[in-house]
């Protein structure tokens, strides 16, 4: 898979934790792997699952870093669809040295202009301007 269908895929499977306890997801990322309509290697199943468990072990920092910049939103008040982008692109931004910050603003921005609401491009865009 291209770079751009793995973060996707990620995306997915990181959308999950708003409906399941951090003990279900260990069953839920199986799942998501077994139901999954795209064809995914094993280096791709072993991609997606590290980069997910990396990002879920600091979402009470990514999320602290969203509420600091987000004026009169915080992760609570975001849509659950933003809010899996804007932490998926903030721990690219923060943590993951080997993406450029303007390619991680650009990858969120097209995966919510597929996956969210009307205007969540812009919103998500500015958001993530705070950070670049």
């Amino acid at each position: 898979m291209k770079r751009s269908e793995l973060r996707e895929q990620v995306f997915q499977l990181l959308f999950r934790v708003e409906f399941n306890t951090p003990e279900e997801m260990r069953e839920q990322e199986d799942l998501f792997i077994e139901t999954n309509d795209k064809e995914m290697s094993d280096a791709d199943v072993t991609f997606v699952k590290e980069r997910y468990e990396r990002i879920a072990a600091k979402l009470p920092e990514i999320d602290k870093q969203l509420n600091e910049v987000t004026t009169g939103w915080d992760t609570g008040r975001i849509g659950k669809v933003e809010l899996a982008i804007l932490r998926l692109a903030v721990y690219e931004i923060k943590f993951d040295e080997s993406i450029p910050t303007g390619v991680a603003i650009n990858e969120a921005v097209e995966l919510s202009k597929k996956f969210g609401q009307d205007g969540a491009s812009s919103f998500v865009n500015g958001v993530l301007a705070k950070f670049a």
